[in-house]
């Protein structure tokens, strides 16, 4: 019987990349990407000058963030830690098997993952690590997957840190629209494998928090960049920034051009090259930036949780990832169902068909600290008993349901904690 993409992903025996193809390709990415987005990289430490296996962490700003942190390391080749859905993509499929690219299956335990990580080490060679999981949704980052502290305690090996600066606003996340404006990246030292032996998991997994803690938002406006949004800078936003500031209304901001404004009752603001918000009048009550708007959200639905009888449902279709053919045209996955997803205090719920026969699962708040997500603020995955779910809502609600469930997560006594307040 033929091997599923799955089956054929779980035997493989991660090796170290090829270095003449992965330095050649390094190379042509640096050529189309690094004039072109104004990227600058900071050696405080140079991981380039240490003999044997290191792991680098950096901070996850955004899709591109393999070139921001693989250019400066060349000649070294590194092993990158990716999305287990990521590697059921046409598209990636075949680069990720030339170079060699590590499977994760995010916000959820992963032995396979572990394993291969450790094999690459004891060879010599060196792994390169996004610990958020996923890319920048609100252009500053989450706390790291749990298990961080713990991993690197684990493989004494020395630990460099990167923070990409700039990468949010260069590509965002809730459009998909390439910005040119600038990109810092800084490299410095974070542990030795000393660090590492006399520290605790816990302390190791803070300090790693603190390293790669970086909004975007507030450090443009200290470097005043310009972002060249081709007109477009505030397309879909309103994806993002839900909430109408003055009169309270949600899922009623609309982004088009450079205007977000509520449809409701006319509050809004235009960004402009630097991603200042500009009230559109006198009246207009506007956040100081993007993300002090994504904050106020979250302060929003940490009082609605309160509520002992807070539950979400939507329609939602449902998806997963192929069995025998990698998914085309950049989808994330098949739509093989339909029905209700329910968030409430009890967890996380799907209540509907699959491959036309019912189906439903329930998720404990512990299970699912947060979703993972593909591309854009459309659509969420998370994982069941290993397998990938995908989740496409009637309507655009998914960055509710994301903070949601972080903060029903943590409201729960959940382990994933948010950054401590300042």
């Amino acid at each position: 019987m033929k091997r599923t993409l799955a089956q054929k992903l779980v035997h493989r025996k991660i090796k170290k990349p090829p270095f003449v193809i992965y330095n050649l390709l390094g190379r042509v990415w640096q050529l189309l990407f690094f004039k072109k987005l104004n990227v600058s990289v900071d050696y405080r430490c140079d991981p380039r000058k240490t003999k044997g296996p290191y792991i680098v962490i950096s901070n996850h700003a955004s899709r591109l963030d393999y070139i921001y942190s693989g250019i400066p390391l060349l000649p070294h080749t590194c092993n990158y830690v990716a999305g287990y859905n990521e590697f059921f993509r046409s598209h990636l499929r075949g680069i990720f098997h030339i170079l060699q690219i590590i499977p994760k299956r995010n916000f959820t335990a992963d032995i396979y993952t572990i394993t291969q990580i450790k094999r690459i080490i004891k060879r010599g060679g060196r792994i390169v690590i996004f610990p958020e999981g996923m890319s920048s949704i609100s252009g500053s980052n989450q706390p790291c997957a749990l298990g961080t502290g713990k991993l690197l305690k684990h493989l004494k090996v020395p630990v460099f840190v990167m923070n990409i600066k700039g990468g949010y606003l260069t590509s965002t996340k809730y459009c998909l629209d390439e910005r040119p404006g600038r990109v810092d990246v800084v490299v410095d030292r974070l542990f030795t494998p000393d660090d590492l032996a006399s520290m605790s998991d816990e302390a190791i997994q803070t300090r790693v928090d603190e390293a790669i803690h970086h909004d975007d938002y507030a450090w443009n406006k200290q470097v005043r960049a310009a972002y060249d949004g081709h007109g477009a800078l505030a397309k879909n936003m309103g994806d993002l920034l839900y909430l109408c500031p003055r009169c309270g209304s949600e899922h009623t901001m609309v982004g088009e051009g450079n205007v977000l404004k509520c449809s409701h009752c006319g509050n809004g603001a235009t960004l402009n090259e630097f991603y200042d918000l500009i009230p559109l009048d006198e009246q207009c009550v506007i956040p100081q930036t993007p993300r002090a708007w994504f904050d106020l959200q979250r302060e929003k639905i940490k009082k609605e949780i309160l509520d002992p009888s807070f539950e979400m449902r939507i329609e939602a279709e449902l998806g997963m990832l192929p069995e025998i053919k990698p998914l085309k045209d950049q989808k994330t996955s098949e739509i093989v169902g339909s029905g209700v997803i329910i968030l409430n205090h009890s967890g996380f719920s799907y209540e509907g068909t699959c491959h036309d026969k019912p189906f439903s699962f329930h998720l404990s708040l512990s299970e699912v600290p947060t979703y993972g997500m593909c591309t854009d603020v459309t659509r969420f995955y998370t994982f069941f008993n290993g397998t990938f779910f995908e989740f496409y809502p009637k309507n655009n609600v998914v960055m509710k349901w994301f903070i949601a469930t972080e903060e029903l997560h943590r409201l729960s006594g959940g382990k994933w904690r948010d950054f401590p307040k300042k």
